[in-house]
């Protein structure tokens, strides 16, 4: 670097010698005047004997004017290089990175202009376009009610059912972005709007439902109907929300009343308990009376199928024996004579005496025309008188 010959010479002046003029001027009159008492320095530019700013300025503007290629300096070739590394790194900010689980939305001087989906992306550079990315895939949650425990989640939390009953339910739902240009332009605030129609489609669906179900068996019902509401109430709107799920977390009675409405489910768990008593009984004893209403009309069945067999099989036997008998009558009628003096005696007692030519009475004990079926007791044997033969009875 070149120094300038002034600011040499003046570096090597003595500052104590006030017969030479200093680097900022020499002193005022010019005679010597060193005997006289000297004035206080680190006076302003005006003042005489203080330093001389405005010099100091003008050699350092010069020295900026060389170095930035002035008259009688280097050639300007700084200022070109400056202006292309400026606008390259401009140019290159346009670059950019979308998520596997985002979308970017690319506006154009604050306008919609495309949807763009996950890599690696270029965008015109500020102010020109613009880039919002959304996560489309995460899951969002929002509650509502009782949480909290201050007036607004209290009053958020309590609804009217449908047979006016008050009920408090705290419930939650899921829900993730389907469409991102309709999610960041349809509504100012997403989860704000969430929660408003959350809480506005479960009051309509509590309203169509009674207490009793919503906090027993109806609760999966009363999530699905709510879920299917928001959605399409969402979907009219367009707001680019898919809701995914609504968990009811608790539903029962307000806490001022938990007491009185434990005692009405308690009496109404009786009655219920009453009820499926009595119905009990009332099922054991019709089904015990349409078993025998059953069992006797079989019975009555069997029977007159039994007597129409029965008689089917008399006539028809019957009517071969008639067949038979106008064969060979004699044959016929000794036949049923031997066949019907067969049944009668198979089961009753006989007593076969011969005694041919006998003419006195046959006297015989009389346990011998017993039935077979009694016990007979023991006699004693009485002598038998002689007998004709061929006799019998």
């Amino acid at each position: 670097m070149n120094v300038p010959r002034e600011l040499d010479a003046n570096r090597l002046m003595p500052w104590n010698d006030n017969a030479n003029p200093g680097p900022w001027g020499s002193p005022s009159g010019g005679d010597d005047k060193r005997d006289q008492p000297r004035r206080p320095s680190g006076g302003g530019p005006n003042r005489p004997g203080g330093p001389d700013f405005n010099a100091g300025f003008d050699r350092i503007g010069e020295r900026l004017r060389e170095m930035m290629g002035g008259p009688g300096g280097r050639p300007q070739r700084l200022i070109p290089i400056v202006a292309g590394g400026a606008f390259a790194l401009w140019a290159l900010s346009g670059f950019y990175v979308v998520q596997p689980s985002e979308q970017a939305i690319v506006l154009t001087f604050g306008a919609y202009s495309r949807t763009e989906t996950p890599g690696l992306r270029y965008h015109l550079p500020v102010p020109i376009e613009h880039v919002e990315k959304v996560a489309v895939t995460e899951l969002k949650r929002t509650d509502v009610g009782g949480a909290g425990g201050d007036a607004e989640s209290t009053a958020a939390s309590q609804m009217l059912t449908g047979d006016e009953q008050i009920i408090d339910i705290d419930f939650s739902v899921t829900w993730r972005v389907s469409d991102a240009a309709r999610f960041l332009f349809a509504t100012r605030e997403p989860q704000d709007a969430v929660k408003d129609v959350a809480e506005s489609a479960m009051r309509e669906v509590v309203g169509k439902t009674q207490l009793q179900p919503i906090i027993s068996t109806a609760r999966g019902q009363v999530q699905q109907q709510t879920a299917e509401l928001m959605q399409r109430t969402l979907d009219s709107w367009g707001a680019g929300i898919s809701i995914v799920e609504v968990q009811i977390r608790s539903a029962g009675p307000p806490s001022e009343v938990v007491a009185a409405f434990r005692e009405v489910n308690n009496a109404q768990q009786d009655a219920d308990s009453a009820e499926n008593e009595a119905n009990t009984y009332r099922n054991r004893v019709v089904n015990e009376a349409k078993g025998d209403a059953a069992r006797i009309t079989q019975a009555a069945q069997a029977y007159r199928e039994q007597a129409v067999r029965e008689a089917s099989g008399e006539a028809a036997r019957f009517n071969q024996v008639y067949t038979e008998y106008r064969r060979a009558p004699g044959v016929t009628r000794d036949r049923l004579y031997i066949e019907t003096m067969q049944r009668i005696l198979q089961n009753s007692n006989k007593v076969v005496v011969d005694a041919k030519g006998a003419s006195a009475p046959i006297i015989l004990p009389p346990d011998v025309f017993r039935p077979k079926t009694q016990p007979v007791p023991a006699a004693p044997a009485e002598p038998v008188q002689p007998q004709a033969k061929g006799a019998a009875q």
